[in-house]
């Protein structure tokens, strides 16, 4: 049997290969062109357990054999998976383009929602028919026959552009080294990103230190390196990464030009004006002017406070550093020494910290405590020997999910940090037996790896990043709706599904669990209260800067799909400069292509909102503001309202509901100020 069609259990990573993608995934096709012909013939009633359960079941063997691929064509990006998953993009991208215009489905569908059993339906289940209704208008099953081929053609380039956007940023990333064989220009760097640096230039071959565009190597050269050189150089090369400065096959620039005049072709077909319209028909927003307007007022908010940042940096860096024109290469470092020098730590020195094991200990302790649920570590098959499998339990022992954490940087990984569902919660039935299909989910990040005979050691702003993604995790896992379209993360509009995760944030920030998560890599000791209590202080450092860089990004995404004309003389950098003008108060050079490995709008689902990040945190902020009111980060009814209203309900309502339901009332933006430092306590 082809081990990718097992649906038995957990994926088969032991036995699945690349050679295995293009027959079972042309096997599931065919099995399902198959059962939509049988579904939609007039013999098959337009029911709920006749035509939509069947569908979901055959529908959802392909998703998860085709997510396994997309899984390891992300984590594994060799050659032989490479071409394995491009060669079957447009097959999948077609099948699926196919059946959002198939107008017998959609008429099945509309058929449930008008009959007199549909009030009889469960929530859950009225509202993955309603979300198909819409979701059909927006994949063109409306659409005049001639025009449909138009439409579908649309779908299978802009499936193919996105993966060979994140192509071409992986391998431009990996196609940069600088080798430094002058041990001067170490000056700054922490020992074990310095020895990290030579062992990775043994491994090629070369004598001195190797220091590369993945994370773990070029962040602390920003923060740390006292050579200028070294960071100009470093900064350089990530900031014309997939551009036209580079390898011309790897140049994202026509790639986006591309994207974006399909997208918006696209949306012109179903009778839009733009992308961003389409984009935000599932989202909570409802207008891009409304969008627009958050964002802007936020900007103004903020801009006072970014502008008093860049200020006080600037001055500190001649005073201090003799640095007289501060470059974008010297803001890290030039920011690193600022908070050193107002605050008396580094991060460096926080790092030491954050060991792995502990780090993970803790996290799961916030979990356990918070949700009421114990985390064990289990066993399963995996993509490399750096990943962990972990189970979540009730306190009676009865299985709720399982998770793999694949925590460092490869060269074969794509960038930062991401949560996937590998398998859905949902009700099962085999003959007349039924039962609860427990959920799977991915945690992926690019952490450093243990360098030499100690463990990995993180950021704090790399612990921040996991529990970010356990908090996308959770909202998976913990779910307890049965149906799949609605249940964990299916169904919940994108400008709110980054609540749980921003929420679990908050987290990283409370003494009583940074005291239990952290052990000295060389002492054992836990973190000092007196070092925590400088990291509070300095929590809202540059909190301006960091809010309107996010607006600038979110601004610049709205629009582009918005206002901006793809086969218009106007270029893609003039917008991001007219943005920079309004909201920036750090301007890049002109030599800056930001666009191009702007992967979240190009290749990762954000396109038009990427705004969410911004919305979200309002509502995680508020969410978490609950807890501060009841005096107690781990308040248990808090937190069993938190996660029967929020992470338990899917997307069965509105995440707007959901959020009334939690907190009572509509959101305020006032707790997301004061957790900014933006308005006093």
């Amino acid at each position: 049997m082809n081990p990718i069609l097992d649906f038995s259990g957990l994926p088969r990573f032991d036995l699945i290969t690349p050679a295995d993608v293009q027959p079972g995934i042309s096997q599931l096709l065919q099995e399902n062109r198959k059962l939509v012909e049988k579904l939609t013939s007039t013999s098959v009633a337009a029911s709920w357990n006749d035509f939509a359960a069947p569908l979901t079941d055959g529908i959802e063997r392909l998703s998860r054999a085709w997510g396994i691929v997309g899984h390891l064509h992300s984590v594994n990006d060799i050659p032989q998976w490479r071409e394995a998953y491009n060669g079957m993009l447009p097959e999948v991208s077609r099948f699926f383009a196919e059946l959002g215009q198939n107008l017998k489905l959609f008429a099945k569908y509309k058929a449930i929602r008008a009959s007199k059993d549909y009030p009889a339906l469960s929530q859950a289940q009225r509202k993955i028919i309603d979300n198909e209704v819409r979701d059909f208008r927006l994949s063109g099953a409306e659409l005049p026959e001639e025009k449909k081929p138009r439409f579908q053609a649309i779908s299978e380039e802009l499936a193919s552009l996105s993966a060979k956007f994140s192509e071409n940023l992986l391998d431009a990333t990996n196609a940069f080294a600088e080798i430094v064989s002058d041990e001067a220009e170490l000056a700054g760097l922490p020992d074990d990103v310095c020895q990290a640096a030579r062992e990775a230039a043994e491994k090629d071959g070369k004598t001195g230190w190797k220091f590369t565009l993945l994370m773990p190597s070029y962040m602390p050269v920003m923060q740390y390196a006292d050579s200028r050189r070294l960071r100009a150089a470093l900064y350089r090369a990530y900031a014309t990464r997939a551009a036209e400065f580079g390898p011309a096959e790897l140049d994202n620039t026509p790639v986006i030009q591309r994207i974006l005049e399909l997208r918006r072709e696209e949306a012109q077909l179903l009778g839009y004006n733009n992308h961003a319209e389409v984009s935000l028909v599932p989202k909570m927003a409802e207008s891009v002017t409304q969008v627009l307007d958050f964002l802007r007022d936020l900007g103004a908010k903020a801009k006072p406070f970014a502008q008093k940042d860049i200020e006080e940096l600037r001055q500190f860096a001649k005073d201090q550093l003799q640095l007289d024109t501060l470059e974008p290469w010297d803001i890290g470092y030039a920011s690193e020494k600022m908070l050193q020098a107002r605050y008396a730590f580094s991060e460096q020195e926080v790092k030491q910290y954050f060991t792995e094991d502990k780090v993970l200990t803790g996290l799961f302790h916030v979990v356990e405590t918070l949700f009421g649920v114990r985390l064990k570590p289990d066993n399963a098959p995996a993509w490399h020997d750096d990943v962990r499998f972990f189970r979540i339990e009730t306190p009676a022992g009865e299985l709720v999910g399982q998770f793999y954490l694949d925590l460092y940087a490869r060269d074969t990984k794509r960038g930062g940090a991401w949560m996937d569902d590998a398998i859905t919660r949902r009700r099962v039935f085999s003959g007349s037996m039924e039962s609860i299909q427990k959920p799977v989910a991915y945690l992926n990040c690019n952490f450093p790896p243990p360098v030499g005979s100690k463990p990995a050691t993180f950021t704090h702003d790399d612990v921040t990043t996991l529990f970010h993604e356990t908090g996308h995790g959770l909202h998976h896992l913990l779910t307890r709706v049965e149906e799949l379209g609605v249940s964990g993360i299916h169904g919940v509009e994108w400008d709110a599904v980054e609540l749980p995760s921003q929420f679990m944030e908050n987290y990283c920030w409370e003494w009583q669990v940074l005291e239990q998560m952290t052990a000295h890599v060389d002492s054992g000791a836990p973190l000092p209260r007196e070092l925590f209590d400088k990291m509070l202080a300095a929590k809202n450092f540059q909190s301006g800067m960091q809010t309107v860089r996010q607006i600038e990004f979110s601004l610049f995404d709205l629009l582009l799909h918005s206002d901006f004309d793809p086969s218009a003389q106007k270029a893609v950098l003039e917008l991001l400069k007219e943005v920079r003008d309004e909201v920036a108060v750090i301007i890049p050079p002109e030599w800056h292509r930001f666009p191009n490995s702007f992967s979240h709008i190009f290749a990762g689902g954000y396109s038009a909102g990427y705004f969410s990040y911004k919305w979200a945190e309002v509502l995680s902020a508020d969410c978490y503001a609950a807890f501060e009111e009841a005096g107690n980060p781990f308040d248990q009814i808090t937190g069993k309202r938190f996660l029967d209203e929020i992470i338990a309900a899917g997307g069965t309502r509105p995440a707007l509901d959901n959020f009334r339901a939690f907190r009572g009332r509509e959101p305020k933006v006032d707790a997301l100020l004061r957790h900014n430092g933006m308005i006093s306590a």
